[in-house]
């Protein structure tokens, strides 16, 4: 479905025609996507265009990083992910390649063969719907009582996170439209809770909100253990107002079918979907992109210095707009 992307490096340098540039994404985007695309993130092929022009030529003049993917889906990512405000999407490709340095245990070697990675995604603990929402957003679905907290450990179960959101977002559709989440926590006990270290926890929260550029739109929670609400509380703490306006916490599966498409759920969740047909669709999404998955560790960042803090305040110049600032990593509070 789609073109096949071309990878170059910070040294290459891009020719003045079209000769490398990998057939125009949108072409293969139906056109309710499209239009979602101009109203939502202010999309159009002419400033489509220009942004990527620019986005490569700001990657290949920044000696902080090295061998990033310059290819149109991923750029995009960041692009879409920002409406288009091409500071901010630099900035969130820096905060990205950041986090993948400061966490390599759960952002390095993202091969779903992976005997550790194969088991959970075999257990049906996170798999991805093959029937989209009726906003037609993609559907990922978690279990908690599939996650063997007493086997894994919190690492494990960020890295087959990651492994599946990357290998989605390079998806044009799933870039323009967004995601939405669906968590059962039947299964969540003390064990879960314990794998984390706190401060772990919120910074992966806290990072991978800035860092990651993933449309989130929908989290809808059901059957959460009362006992339990101060993680909730917690994790919501540690996230931006409008992540915490888009999480809904359903008491039983009756209230979730009022907010879901029950078409996209697995059997367990009332749906008519088998587990077992979610987890081979799931596997084959992984598979088709396991190659492009494994060459993101090729990409480094050598230096931090261009990250800006989140105070800092966009400055307009000669019509252009910049970020000035104290420079400095990712912080948390």
């Amino acid at each position: 479905m789609q073109s096949a992307s071309v990878l170059l490096t910070v040294g290459t340098t891009w020719g003045t025609g079209n000769e490398k540039r990998e057939e125009d994404l949108m072409s293969h985007t139906p056109g309710k996507h499209m239009a979602v695309a101009a109203r939502e993130l202010r999309e159009t092929p002419s400033t489509r265009e220009q942004a990527l022009k620019i986005m490569r030529e700001w990657i290949q003049k920044n000696h902080d990083i090295r061998n990033v993917r310059q290819d149109d889906n991923f750029l995009l990512r960041f692009l879409r992910h920002k409406k288009y405000s091409i500071p901010m999407a630099q900035q969130t490709l820096l905060k990205y390649l950041s986090l993948r340095k400061y966490y390599p245990e759960c952002f390095t070697n993202l091969d779903h063969d992976e005997a550790r990675v194969a088991e959970i995604l075999d257990s049906g603990y996170i798999v991805v719907s093959p029937v989209r929402d009726n906003m037609g957003r993609r559907v990922i679905v978690y279990n908690m009582s599939h996650f063997n907290a007493n086997k894994f450990t919190c690492w494990d179960m960020c890295r087959v996170h990651i492994v599946v959101y990357e290998s989605l977002l390079d998806d044009p559709v799933d870039q323009i439209m967004g995601f939405t989440h669906v968590g059962e926590g039947t299964g969540l006990t003390a064990a879960h809770i314990t794998a984390w270290n706190p401060t772990d926890f919120a910074r992966i929260l806290k990072w991978g909100e800035q860092s990651l550029p993933i449309r989130h739109k929908e989290f809808h929670l059901v059957n959460i253990p009362s006992g339990i609400k101060y993680i909730v509380d917690f994790a919501m703490s540690k996230v931006s107002s409008k992540m915490t306006q888009r999480l809904n916490i359903h008491t039983n599966l009756k209230q979730l079918h009022k907010s879901m498409n029950v078409a996209c759920l697995p059997t367990i969740y009332g749906g008519p979907l088998q587990l077992q047909d979610m987890i081979s669709h799931t596997r084959q999404l992984l598979s088709d992109q396991k190659k492009k998955l494994l060459a993101l560790d090729d990409m480094e960042i050598l230096s931090t210095r261009g990250i800006t803090s989140s105070r800092s305040r966009p400055v307009i110049k000669d019509g252009t707009v910049s970020i000035e600032g104290s420079f400095r990593k990712l912080d948390i509070d």
